[in-house]
């Protein structure tokens, strides 16, 4: 049975770090067969030149432009591409934000995200307090950065905490100081056998 893992959260939060790290121990316990799709490394060439021609900046990601021209085709692309993935029997590790499919609980509709009923569908959303995530984001000196670290103000607005109660298909993870443990409980929740003591 093949799975769709979504990997969500707000930049900075270690989205992508995280989805390697079980993409791997995941094909170590399981053989499965894993596909990565990260946003940024499928639509980050394209968005720049695009960007460059409609702003004269070719490293925003997140002005009002980019949200109204390339956001929405950059995930339909993303998701399409993890469909015929899919439909192919490989297993699938998505990464990127969402944060409007999750707001919207798009992500826990099947109808909506056009995959089979035999397909599992685990949606985590990796959190970490703003004032980390703002550190994290200035440290790693990403040139992507550069509007949400100028505009942090505008960019924050946009910034969401999903409620356990309220948005019960997710699950959620703390990067603040992940333990091993914690690692290990989101991998047996993707059907990953158990490390015996």
């Amino acid at each position: 049975m093949p799975q769709l893992i979504f990997f969500c959260g707000h930049a900075g939060t270690g989205k992508t770090t995280l989805a390697k790290r079980a993409l791997l121990e995941l094909r170590r316990r399981t053989g499965a067969s894993l596909c990565l799709l990260d946003k940024d490394t499928l639509y980050g060439d394209y968005s720049s030149a695009v960007m460059g021609v409609l702003t004269g900046d070719p490293n925003d990601r997140d002005s009002p432009p980019y949200l109204q021209h390339l956001r929405d085709p950059e995930y339909h692309g993303l998701l399409n591409t993890a469909r015929e993935n899919l439909a192919l029997g490989t297993s699938c590790i998505v990464v990127g934000p969402l944060s409007r499919e999750v707001r919207a609980h798009r992500l826990a509709d099947p109808a909506w995200l056009g995959v089979g009923k035999d397909v599992r569908v685990h949606v985590v959303w990796v959190q970490l307090g703003e004032d980390e995530a703002r550190r994290r984001i200035a440290a790693r000196a990403n040139p992507n950065d550069a509007w949400k670290l100028a505009h942090w103000d505008a960019y924050r607005t946009r910034l969401f905490q999903p409620e356990p109660t309220a948005y019960p298909e997710l699950r959620l993870f703390d990067n603040t100081t992940p333990t091993d443990a914690d690692f290990e409980r989101l991998l047996v929740d993707f059907g990953a056998p158990a490390i015996r003591a």
